[in-house]
């Protein structure tokens, strides 16, 4: 699984699926405490979901051994045979055994990714279940064009005016998901960010509360997306449009799930035409644009300027009038120490004697700098290549799901 969110997800799913067989499953990735995995581990497991980098610590820590390994499911196949991964793809192939069976899941498969694929499998059988690259019918799109710099302000304009209360937005980077999130709740919306810099904890609290409908608004990279699977979410919004077109489908595959509708939105500022036009070209079809009222490319903002806040200028003249005060005693300060060097001084007699003074000089210490190493399962989790990709869970797609595609070998 490329992602901590992926990774516990199908662990729920591979659980309830599996009640009433004799399974034991266990979950493994970074970011959370290794000693409980490494024991769940020595007890015993039949199915183990695992993140490339922290199942490289077991594997190195000899807390699991794949040599007897009969079945390797790879979900997102896409991502996980791209740059970011493939090294430490590479390195568990060569630790199982050569002899077993290849599944691959995802919802979009690149010719690059297939030419991949014949490396390590053979004569593989290809099944779909939908036509390749293109959305569900279920899903309806729209693009609004915008000026790059009103983005935000459309957003937020959109969120109230529609009274949009679960809404997913997509953005290209993670400083730009914090961005929008903090941006948003300064418009009074309730929202909160999610990708790889995050902690687990926070990333956990903050699906869970988009999950129960307690967040308004998850704003969030491809990578710290591909593991979500909101049930019924009804909207999802394009903040920025990805440079690979085959990610445009992943993203808003995260609506119209389980035969339910969904609405995908997509702000196009001048920028992303071109980005727009592959994604068209990939799936088939123009996106209807609709302008959005007041704001219309090339018109000026209207935001409604900052609310009076008597305390908050209180507080301002306040902090203004510290701030001169204490600007005023460093310059007394200031010019009596410099009174005091232009004093003469006897022999030997420092500052500090001459006026009765003795102070002990406090012992100058140094703070040794401590430097973090990131292990290896931190850095082979949720990272982020260019380009990104991102695609849906493993077994929505398996039990029917729409949009997947399989790769298999028989055992043998």
């Amino acid at each position: 699984m490329p992602t901590r969110e992926l990774a516990a997800q199908v662990k729920d799913s591979v659980r309830a699926y599996g009640r009433f067989l004799k399974l034991r499953s266990a979950v493994i990735f970074g970011g959370v405490g290794f000693t409980p995995q490494a024991d769940e581990l020595r007890r015993g497991v039949d199915i183990v979901v695992a993140t490339p980098g922290r199942l490289l610590d077991h594997v190195q820590q000899r807390t699991i051994d794949l040599r007897h390994i009969e079945v390797l499911v790879l979900d997102e196949a896409d991502r996980m045979l791209d740059m970011g991964f493939i090294p430490d793809i590479r390195r568990i192939l060569a630790l199982l055994p050569a002899k077993r069976q290849n599944l691959l899941f995802s919802a979009t498969f690149p010719d690059e990714i297939r030419k991949l694929t014949k490396s390590f499998m053979h004569d593989p059988v290809t099944v779909e279940v939908a036509p390749r690259n293109k959305p569900i019918e279920l899903i309806s799109q729209i693009a609004h064009p915008v000026d790059s710099g009103r983005k935000r302000e459309l957003l937020a304009h959109l969120v109230k005016s529609n009274n949009w209360q679960q809404v997913l937005v997509f953005t290209r980077t993670k400083h730009g998901a914090n961005r929008v999130a903090q941006q948003l709740e300064r418009d009074g919306i309730d929202a909160d960010a999610i990708h790889g810099n995050k902690s687990q904890g926070a990333r956990t609290r903050a699906l869970k509360r988009f999950k129960d409908s307690e967040l308004q608004v998850l704003v969030a990279t491809d990578i710290a997306a591909r593991g979500l699977d909101i049930e019924e979410l009804p909207h999802v919004v394009i903040y920025d449009l990805p440079h690979v077109a085959e990610d445009y489908v992943h993203r808003i595959g995260r609506t119209g799930r389980a035969g339910a509708s969904g609405e995908a939105v997509v702000l196009v500022s001048s920028e992303d035409r071109p980005l727009l036009a592959a994604i068209e070209r990939l799936i088939g079809r123009r996106i209807e644009q609709r302008v959005v009222a007041g704001f219309e490319p090339g018109s000026r903002s209207h935001a409604p300027a900052q609310p009076h806040d008597p305390q908050r200028h209180e507080r301002g003249r306040q902090g203004a009038g510290q701030s001169r005060q204490r600007n005023g005693n460093r310059q007394q300060q200031n010019n009596r120490q410099d009174r005091r060097n232009e004093q003469p001084r006897s022999p030997g007699q420092g500052p500090q004697q001459r006026h009765g003074q003795h102070r002990p000089q406090r012992p100058q210490t140094q703070q040794p700098s401590q430097s973090r190493h990131p292990s290896q399962g931190e850095q082979g989790e949720d990272r982020q290549p260019p380009p990104e990709r991102a695609g849906n869970q493993l077994f929505p797609g398996l039990l029917g799901g729409l949009g997947r595609r399989m790769f298999g070998r028989k055992a043998g």
